[in-house]
């Protein structure tokens, strides 16, 4: 893209969030991060990504961890200020992405080239959408399953952002879009529509 553009995707468990994510980044042209983005931290600190996965978008457990002189003993915090600080880098190269998750709504707050997406899901939907990727699950263990992914992932947000508001609130978010009503196609048709006027807009 000439202009740069930097999209982030907040989503609900179960949501089809990162399908679309990785939709639009195609139709744009442009690269998708969500958890490739470990492989770099990985690599940068020569670890084995999976070593990495159990610590990504989660909270800091105060109770397992302290911080002396500025270095936090928390694997979680460690991996995530690592995360941030690698997005933060690319932005400055100039580079255009969709970022899934990963606190990129508050990273990048009020910077001018930049659009806040969140992408929910009416239960049934998100329900089916678990138990078709999970085989065996029952309806009552997809919806714990949706349910405790959601908590996770709104105390991982709402722990380290302090800009952009609280995680799946429509006020934090530039556009929020209920997938079962379009379905993944067409919710990502939406998205792309949305991005196009705005890049328009803002070039006149």
């Amino acid at each position: 893209m000439e202009k740069q553009i930097i999209i982030s995707i907040g989503r609900e468990y179960g949501s089809a969030g990162h399908i679309v994510a990785k939709q639009l980044a195609d139709k744009l042209g442009i690269e998708v991060f969500d958890r490739n983005l470990l492989d770099e931290v990985a690599g940068i600190k020569n670890v084995d990504t999976n070593n990495l996965k159990k610590y990504d978008e989660k909270p800091k457990l105060k109770l397992f961890s302290r911080t002396v002189r500025g270095h936090s003993s928390s694997p979680e915090e460690n991996i995530a200020e690592l995360q941030f600080a690698l997005l933060k880098s690319k932005a400055a190269d100039g580079d255009s992405f969709v970022i899934v998750g990963r606190c990129a709504d508050d990273i990048f707050h009020g910077m001018e080239n930049f659009i806040s997406i969140f992408i929910y899901a009416d239960m049934e939907a998100k329900i089916k959408r678990v138990i078709d990727r999970h085989e065996g699950l029952d309806r009552k263990a997809a919806i714990k399953k949706i349910e405790q992914h959601n908590k996770k992932r709104a105390a991982y947000h709402d722990y380290f952002c302090k800009k952009s508001g609280k995680w799946g609130d429509r006020r934090a978010y530039d556009l929020c879009v209920n997938s079962s009503k379009l379905g993944i196609e067409g919710t990502t048709e939406l998205v792309y529509n949305y991005i196009q006027q705005r890049i328009n807009g803002e070039s006149k």
